[in-house]
């Protein structure tokens, strides 16, 4: 049976531009999906999504017209059931046959057998039951390309629908926009589906208002060539995105300007992409003096409200020229270009405003009307929770060695620019608005840096605050939030996590991680905790052990994003050490150790030493070295351990945790030895604690670094 390309083609009103890329790849891979579920695809076929700004489509290059028949064997019912009292079908089997269209293997039941169907009666071990073994043929392509139309478009991510009334004045439909035409062809041929008050056809339409209206589609294969060439459409999301990047990649090299990195505008090129059919990129350009005003205010309004694409020198610094990526090619495009210089000269003028007013306020004068403002009905105003984390900030800063003063004076303005016009208009803004405020107001360099740095990291993979000033303040920031949520009982449930305390616990954890800060992570805590002194008290106090307990549950997240094994970050973070600076040091440790031959022996003992010393402290056992020695291999065992021990603790004190745990590896002999030869819980008591003080000790020597027994298999 041979295969034909097959093309679907929706063609609708202009469609949700954030949403055209996933509504393209679910309708392409919807429509594959359910046509291969249904055997209709021929082996190796693949398929090509097509998404414009005006239609959702798929060509698949080798679909047949019919399915392969399958064979089938239906278990019918029980043979006491389809048997009646002369050993004839039973009415339940005639009626269960004739809806299966098979009255043909009524007669001479059970023994019947019609074309390639028959009734087979098997035994399951407990009864005999009847069967229908044969083949049944394969669904049509207008069958299956029916079902995956409509099973597809249920299935569309659609952000928001519509609802709207056909040409009948009657019927409602109701789908993310309207749609004017249905194509499908299968080759050279029509293929009968309908969909939202369409009927199916091979008329498509091209660009809005260079291209042909009505494009006839001769063969599915073609598609992409006519819509290019008589259409002024390029169909395929991608090639689109391609020619839209290398058209502004092209006229920005051409200016010896930049783009800026491609993380900066690649949501940006995905949006435009999905607003053009045919896009054709201009130079544009606004006046000079405009670039007085920070240029992140400048490239905020020219990406978000105008979607364009601003130029920087070598140096990163905007310039007044920009790019435009337009769904009209044109011999002479003044007219475009000059339309939105026009359009966009207000946005920058209001920028500039806003700017310059905001610039005649000091951030500090700003700081009493913080208090008008309602953070949380059970936390006080935002002008209270500027001045926890301004007391929290500057006891950070002697923990890590920060200036207490100016942490505490960055706290109190961190916040100021949430009243100001910029941030009003660009919340994006605030804190990048707070550092250039801060500096025109005079105040130091490491102050205005922690009025944009605190927010930081906002994301994973995010940058750290600078250390210092900023990192002081980038600390108690999230620390207070997550010590207020947990003081009022505003925990993450489940998925939902609105206050973003993942976040914060995470940040806290990378600046401590990531910029190796000593600290104890208790003190911080409780540090928190204490600048809400109503929130903490009596058996309230609980929330205090779920915050740390929450904190230290981010732990192993973060460090198995850094690429670790689950046991070994259990083996450094699950004692919930009280320092986690050098988490990552005691982490390639583990993993060294690990590697060698030793490792799997001593593991497996440690938690056989662990698993003793837990069993005599609940049995209340004595644990006391008093030289009660009675066997070789326990003498054997002390001295080797001892003498490791000097050397072993030197390499600990120099941070060596790798040379620290390998210097282990010579205990794997008398380890074995003691365990093969030594009863450790023996009659005598004296013995047994000596013993029990021996294994101790060993434990304690090697989970230094981390607890080995968490490597055990």
């Amino acid at each position: 049976m041979s295969a034909k390309p097959l093309l679907i083609e929706l063609f609708t009103e202009e469609l949700p531009p954030k949403a055209l890329k996933k509504l393209g790849e679910a309708f392409a891979s919807g429509i594959e999906a359910s046509l291969r579920s249904d055997g209709l695809l021929a082996e190796g076929a693949s398929a090509v999504s097509f998404a414009t700004p005006r239609r959702l489509g798929v060509r698949i290059d080798a679909v047949l017209s019919e399915a392969p028949a399958k064979a089938i064997k239906e278990k019918l019912m029980p043979m006491l059931v389809a048997r009646d009292a002369t050993g004839a079908a039973s009415v339940a089997l005639k009626k269960k046959l004739t809806s299966l269209g098979r009255e043909a293997l009524i007669e001479g039941f059970p023994d019947t057998t019609s074309g390639s169907d028959s009734i087979v009666v098997e035994s399951d071990g407990k009864a005999e039951y009847v069967y229908l073994v044969g083949r049944a043929p394969g669904r049509t392509i207008a069958l299956g390309v029916q079902a995956a139309i409509d099973a597809t478009l249920a299935k569309l991510p659609i952000p928001k629908v519509m609802t709207y009334q056909l040409a009948d004045g009657q019927t409602d439909v109701s789908f993310v926009r309207p749609a004017h035409g249905l194509v499908v062809l299968h080759g050279d041929d029509v293929i009968e589906a309908s969909t939202l008050g369409l009927t199916s056809g091979r008329i498509t339409h091209g660009h809005r208002f260079q291209g042909a209206n009505n494009i006839e589609l001769d063969t599915a294969s073609r598609y992409e060539e006519l819509l290019r060439q008589h259409g002024k459409v390029e169909p395929v999301f991608a090639k689109r995105r391609n020619m839209i990047l290398s058209q502004l990649e092209a006229k920005a090299s051409a200016l010896g300007a930049t783009l800026g990195s491609a993380e900066s505008y690649a949501d940006l090129l995905d949006e435009v992409n999905s607003l053009v059919e045919w896009p054709t990129v201009y130079v544009c350009q606004f006046e000079s003096e405009f670039l007085a005003v920070p240029q992140e205010c400048l490239i905020l309004t020219m990406k978000t409200n105008q979607k364009y694409f601003p130029l920087f020198d070598a140096e990163g610094k905007l310039k007044n020229q920009f790019l435009i990526v337009s769904n009209m090619e044109l011999a002479n495009p003044k007219k475009v270009i000059e339309g939105n210089e026009r359009v966009v000269r207000p946005r920058l003028a209001d920028a500039r405003f806003f700017f310059e007013t905001d610039k005649k306020t000091k951030l500090e004068a700003r700081i009493p009307d913080l208090s008008k403002v309602v953070y949380h009905n059970k936390l006080g105003t935002l002008g209270e929770r500027v001045a926890r984390v301004a007391k929290l900030a500057g006891e950070i800063a002697v923990l890590i060695g920060a200036d207490k003063a100016r942490s505490e004076r960055a706290a109190m303005l961190a916040k100021a620019d949430l009243l100001t016009l910029m941030v009003g208009e660009f919340p994006e803004l605030q804190g990048t608005m707070g550092r250039y405020y801060a500096l025109h107001d005079g105040e130091p360099a490491d102050v205005a840096a922690a009025c944009a740095e605190h927010y930081q990291p906002r994301f994973a993979g995010d940058v750290l605050p600078s250390e210092g000033v900023p990192t002081a303040v980038a600390l108690a920031d999230k620390l207070e939030t997550l010590a207020g949520m947990f003081g009022i009982g505003q925990t993450p449930t489940g998925d939902k996590d609105p206050f973003a305390l993942r976040r914060h616990a995470l940040g806290v954890i990378r600046i401590l991680v990531e910029q190796k800060l000593s600290v104890d992570v208790h003190q911080l805590l409780d540090t928190a905790c204490a600048v809400f002194p109503t929130l903490y008290l009596g058996t309230e106090s609980l929330r205090k052990i779920a915050l740390a307990a929450y904190f230290y549950d981010r732990l192993p997240n973060y460090f198995r994003d850094l690429g670790f094994e689950t046991r070994e970050v259990m083996a450094v973070a699950d004692s919930n050490p009280r320092c986690i600076d050098d988490l990552p040091a005691r982490l390639a440790a583990v993993r060294e150790f690990a590697k060698l031959p030793e490792a799997a022996s001593l593991s497996a003992a440690n938690k056989r030493v662990a698993n003793i010393l837990g069993k005599a402290e609940d049995a209340g056992d004595e644990i006391n070295a008093n030289g009660a020695v009675r066997e070789p291999a326990e003498e054997a065992l002390r001295a080797a351990l001892d003498a490791v021990t000097p050397s072993a603790t030197a390499l600990f004190a120099g941070s060596d945790f790798t040379g620290y745990l390998k210097s282990f590896a010579a205990l794997k002999a008398p380890v074995d030895e003691f365990f093969d030869k030594v009863m450790v819980m023996a009659e005598d008591k004296a013995v047994r604690a000596n013993r029990l003080a021996l294994l101790s000790d060993l434990r304690t020597a090697m989970n230094k670094v981390a607890d080995l027994s968490k490597l055990a298999a």
